[in-house]
């Protein structure tokens, strides 16, 4: 197990690498092995150092961050990744969600914020590599904050797993324009009908609603689109 989660950031602008360099030193657990300013220097310490974590940026002047996100998953799949970046474009959005990053963060970020997220990961970490398995409430706690997951469970009736649920939940919200159930099915290796279900659920507890979208032949298509808070 280690003591301390090594973490590499990738950001262009200097002025916020040095902040989230700050940030980090305030927090116990964690060290900063290095800044890459561009993907090219990204990279080379991806290559050389595998860090634990990345905290990496969208926009650079040679690639963006969902690419060296790509580098990462086939060069360092130990690595895990954290978003901080002031992008929300869906397709942005969508490629992090399939990418596996464990969390992502909107900039301008506050220190209570960063460190909120960074502890939730140290948590979530430790839990994996201290444990051959994990109970129930364990495992929630991997696939969400500590008060997300109480929320989701109360909020859960018999029937509905709150793990697949948050999966859901959490896809929803990178489609716009909503999803089907088909879509959703396929994207996330369950059947149409089990798909269809989480996503009346969600409309059942007001999380999101329903829109008939008319093509040129066929049938309306239904698609679930979440409700802005």
């Amino acid at each position: 197990m280690h003591d301390i989660i090594e973490v590499l950031i990738i950001e262009d602008d200097k002025r916020i690498a040095r902040i989230h360099q700050k940030f980090l030193e305030k927090i116990d657990g964690f060290q900063n092995v290095g800044i890459a300013y561009n993907a090219e220097e990204a990279f080379e310490w991806i290559d050389s150092f595998h860090p634990h974590l990345v905290l990496l940026d969208v926009y650079f002047p040679d690639k963006l961050g969902t690419d060296i996100l790509e580098y990462i998953k086939i060069n360092s799949p130990e690595t895990d990744t954290i978003f901080i970046t002031a992008a929300s474009e869906t397709e942005i959005l969508k490629k992090a969600f399939h990418g596996g990053v464990v969390d992502y963060l909107l900039k301008p970020l506050t220190f209570d914020k960063f460190k909120e997220s960074l502890e939730s990961y140290r948590s979530k970490r430790l839990l994996l590599e201290k444990n051959a398995h994990l109970e129930e409430h364990e495992i929630k706690e991997i696939w969400a904050s500590t008060k997300e997951a109480q929320r989701w469970d109360d909020l859960t009736p018999k029937g509905i797993d709150a793990i697949t649920k948050s999966k859901v939940y959490q896809y929803l919200g990178t489609c716009e324009k909503g999803v089907t159930a088909e879509t959703l099915g396929k994207d996330l290796g369950i059947s149409r009908s089990t798909a269809r279900r989480y996503l009346e659920h969600l409309v059942a507890d007001n999380k999101a609603y329903t829109d008939l979208i008319y093509g040129t032949v066929g049938r309306p298509e239904r698609r679930y689109i979440l409700k802005k808070e």
